[in-house]
């Protein structure tokens, strides 16, 4: 007998996962320097265990979901953004998870407003206590971001007076506004792509990692791929220009999103407009948005030599795993080729990301925004450097274009997994740590299997 599913169990089911994600995050999560527990503490291991087990509460929620947005009566639009909205309440008020990168975003806000060069100096130079919450590793490393994020970062860090609690509350809300706005571009983009607007919101809004890392975590990539999503839709209809200009706004928070003009100019040439035409239009807009952009927030145009910020070694990008594999057997080998390893894989990993791209785009030109969704994803996954939500740049799109039920149902298992790769502090995990992750995820397993069993036991007694 199969499990009964209804809206208001997948609701409830997942407000109890965040709810236990943000309990576990006061004590795991990534907390300010001078509120951080010893991994080995008492209070640190429960809060560890209670953010896996609300972890794997919350993919079954959203597993559920999917199976009623693919059912015969699937929810609207509206109610699922309803369910996103419950999802999200509990993480608005836990602290930072998954990553340190929030506190990166205000010390750099800091330094823009403070008239630092955030490019040439990482916010050792700012110093004070915002600079302390910054990891060590990029606390001498220049911002990667474009002149929008750091405007917005600069106000906020004016409006908030450099103080931690009001600092880490407005980050939060800029991401919330960026998933809101995802929400709101996803139907519409899934109507043009002769997909599900439901199976949509619930692949690419409603997923576990945009929960985790876009709104848990703070990240950038929030706002990053609202004003991308926007303006695709923007160029779906009368406003191409329109469009131009949000795609463009969107790369000045992060530059991959710089992609999403090419699809601008394929979707002008699909409304009538000739190629030169499409062209001209979106590169003078773009040309245009970056120069105003740029002088409004007073950055300079450091943000492009900034494209090569250097990546963590400890990444776990592809391209850094083969070259410090290849490095370490050169090292053995005794050959002075070896520190020239890594750096040509990532060299490599590049020109794979922009042959695979070309490739996509050849291929699908007449399906712009899911040819837009893969070739992003490909940058991310052979770029140098990857995160988990990283993966949202692609599936955000891919959600709302995907043509058949197979790749959604590939993508979402793909999701899962990441879902489980980041420790709530962001930093690296031990094998103790290791052991706590797996049970607090094996005792919400047994949870929900209690469950399943005591919802067939009446069934099954009526019909005996």
């Amino acid at each position: 007998m199969a499990f009964p599913v209804d809206l208001r169990r997948c609701q409830v089911l997942g407000l109890a996962g965040t709810a236990c994600l943000a309990a576990g995050g006061e004590t795991a999560g990534a907390l300010p320097v001078r509120e951080l527990l010893s991994p080995s503490s008492v209070h640190a291991a429960l809060g560890l265990v209670g953010v896996y087990f609300g972890l794997v509460l919350l993919i079954a929620a959203w597993a559920l979901l999917g199976r009623l947005v693919r059912g015969s009566e699937p929810p609207s639009p509206r109610a699922l953004m309803v369910v996103l909205a419950v999802w999200a309440a509990p993480l608005l008020v836990a602290p930072p998870l998954f990553s340190r990168d929030v506190y990166s975003y205000l010390a750099q806000g800091a330094m823009v407003d403070a008239h630092i060069d955030v490019y040439a100096h990482g916010p050792a130079q700012l110093g004070g206590p915002l600079a302390d919450e910054v990891s060590p590793l990029w606390r001498h490393t220049g911002a990667p971001y474009g002149p929008v994020f750091l405007g917005l970062a600069s106000a906020l860090s004016g409006l908030t007076r450099g103080e931690l609690p009001a600092g880490l509350v407005g980050m939060r809300l800029v991401a919330l506004l960026g998933v809101g706005l995802m929400a709101a571009a996803l139907p519409r983009l899934a109507r043009h792509s002769g997909a599900d607007p439901a199976a949509a919101l619930w692949l690419g809004a409603l997923n576990p990692l945009v929960l985790l890392h876009l709104v848990a975590g703070a990240h950038n990539d929030a706002i990053m791929l609202g004003l991308l999503g926007l303006g695709l839709v923007a160029a779906l209809g009368r406003w191409p220009v329109l469009g131009a200009v949000l795609v463009t706004l969107a790369a000045l928070v992060k530059a991959p999103a710089v992609l999403g003009l090419a699809a601008v100019v394929v979707l002008q040439v699909r409304a009538g407009r000739s190629p030169a035409r499409a062209v001209v239009t979106t590169v003078v807009a773009a040309a245009a948005t970056t120069a105003a952009a740029t002088a409004a927030a007073g950055t300079g145009y450091g943000w492009i030599g900034a494209l090569n910020t250097p990546v963590s070694p400890q990444n776990w990008a592809l391209t850094s795993l083969l070259g410090r594999a290849t490095r370490a057997v050169l090292e053995r080998l005794g050959s002075d080729l070896a520190p020239l390893a890594v750096p040509v894989w990532h060299t490599l990993g590049i020109v794979a990301a922009v042959v695979a791209v070309l490739a996509i785009w050849l291929r699908l030109r007449l399906r712009p925004v899911y040819a837009l969704g893969l070739s992003l994803l490909a940058v991310a996954a052979l770029g140098p450097a990857i995160r988990p939500w990283y993966a949202l740049w692609g599936l955000f799109l891919i959600a709302a274009a995907a043509p058949s039920t197979s790749i959604r149902h590939r993508v979402a298992a793909v999701t899962g997994v990441l879902a489980l790769a980041a420790l709530p502090s962001g930093g690296a995990a031990d094998a103790g740590q290791l052991v706590l992750a797996v049970s607090g995820g094996v005792l919400a397993v047994v949870v929900l299997w209690q469950a399943h069993q005591a919802e067939l036991a009446p069934a099954l007694g009526r019909t005996a």
